[in-house]
């Protein structure tokens, strides 16, 4: 089973691409997602018990958690320590339910694929970018402050690097339909290529 590793920065049309593979029949983890089940279930203990009223109804508190890990790297470290492994863990579960059901290419979409040495656990690298002006456009959209689009860029790699550290660089700036040509190219690209893990 041949795995490709998604990431882009916020903004670039990491989410539909990903949705580009499914629609080709791959599936596909969205790490993000896996963090909001555990926010409703696993992490919620633990994540109390680090940060004490950050939950809510049995559920974690996103916003108040924001709050309380902005801006204090340790705190963030301590966060990322209790979370990861759960993520890491469901990650693994789906792989094997993955190979289990005979994929042939799977998809692990992880925002911070390459700030977290994740590149080394899968067999192809997938950046999706676009032009600084077309993602400030789509984060203005979304109503996300300049002030927050830099905390959140701050943690992550700058485009240009990550897609110097690329297999294959998805450009979502010229519609789903060029997009989804490309994800078909990748595809077509990956099923003769080795396994690298």
């Amino acid at each position: 089973m041949f795995v490709i590793g998604l990431t882009g920065s916020i903004a670039m049309g990491k989410s539909t691409t990903a949705r580009l593979f499914a629609e080709e029949g791959v599936p596909v983890h969205d790490a993000d997602a896996a963090v909001h089940r555990l926010y409703e279930g696993e992490a919620v203990a633990p994540i109390e018990a680090a940060f004490p009223g950050v939950t809510q109804d049995g559920k974690v508190d996103r916003a108040a958690l924001g709050q309380r890990v902005a801006g204090d790297k340790e705190a963030l470290r301590r966060l990322e320590q209790i979370v990861h492994p759960l993520v890491r863990g469901t990650e693994t579960e789906f792989l094997r339910k993955a190979e289990a059901s005979g994929a042939a290419v799977v998809v692990l979409d992880i925002p911070l694929l390459l700030e977290t040495d994740g590149d080394k656990r899968v067999d192809a690298v997938v950046v999706v970018t676009a032009p600084v002006h077309v993602q400030r456009a789509r984060l203005v959209e979304r109503g996300i402050s300049m002030e927050r689009l830099e905390a959140l860029l701050a943690r992550q790699m700058p485009d240009a690097e990550k897609r110097k550290r690329a297999d294959f660089v998805v450009d979502s700036s010229q519609g789903i339909e060029h997009a989804r040509v490309q994800v078909r190219q990748i595809l077509a690209a990956v099923a003769k290529m080795p396994k690298r893990r």
